[in-house]
């Protein structure tokens, strides 16, 4: 489990393409901090398991769904990622829970400068926008956000100074492509009340049955 605060931003040294997956080297300092084998990181957003260390750089593994959800297999050595170690168990939400399985990726429309902050225009698929809501928390490669609007087809985030330059987002601008990840807590919801949802159908008890006797 991460949290969406970015520790540093790392560098794609090598990647090793396979048939559907991919090994990437990535270098890092302050993120192999007692880092050990097996120990996740989240990379742009996606959890990543460390298969090998070696001096200022991790080995992970990229599996065909991942390549396929998020924005991975655009990357290219040289690329700049951001990076996040899970958390640990007496740390501090200082954003909000974020699972590292990114649910889509985005398309950047737009970038705005307001004083000092800058709004990031994203293009985003029904299936996500479903979970995206105004003053919710939604995860931008990795970057945990406060939404500030929404609409059919896109949803805008107010990014504050320290946050761009803490990121790989001062490098994004019209176009690009970006992971993203919707407040799990959403999901959560929707798949508990489905089960009651569907129970009421069967039995023949709706709202209009209930209204209709007095309740």
């Amino acid at each position: 489990m991460f949290t969406g605060i970015v520790e540093e931003i790392g560098t794609i040294q090598e990647i090793r393409q396979g048939q559907h997956s991919a090994i990437l080297k990535i270098q890092a300092a302050k993120v192999l901090e007692d880092t050990k084998v097996g120990d996740s990181i989240a990379v742009n957003g996606v959890c990543l398991t460390v298969t090998s260390l070696s001096k200022g750089c991790f080995l992970a593994d990229v599996m065909h769904e991942t390549l396929n959800r998020s924005s991975l297999a655009q990357m290219k050595s040289g690329s700049c990622v951001n990076l996040e170690r899970a958390m640990a168990a007496d740390g501090r939400f200082g954003g909000h829970i974020v699972a590292g399985h990114v649910d889509g990726i985005g398309k950047i429309l737009s970038t705005k400068r307001d004083d000092t902050a800058v709004w990031y225009t994203i293009e985003a698929e029904p299936a996500v926008l479903r979970y995206i809501v105004e003053k919710g928390s939604v995860t931008v490669d990795g970057i945990s956000l406060t939404v500030a609007q929404v609409w059919n087809d896109r949803f805008s985030v107010s990014v504050i100074p320290h946050t761009q330059e803490q990121t790989i987002l001062k490098e994004r601008g019209k176009g690009d492509i970006v992971n993203l990840e919707t407040d799990i807590i959403g999901k959560y919801v929707e798949k508990l009340m489905q089960p009651a949802e569907e129970m009421h159908r069967q039995s023949g008890i709706t709202k209009e049955f209930l209204l209709k006797y007095g309740f």
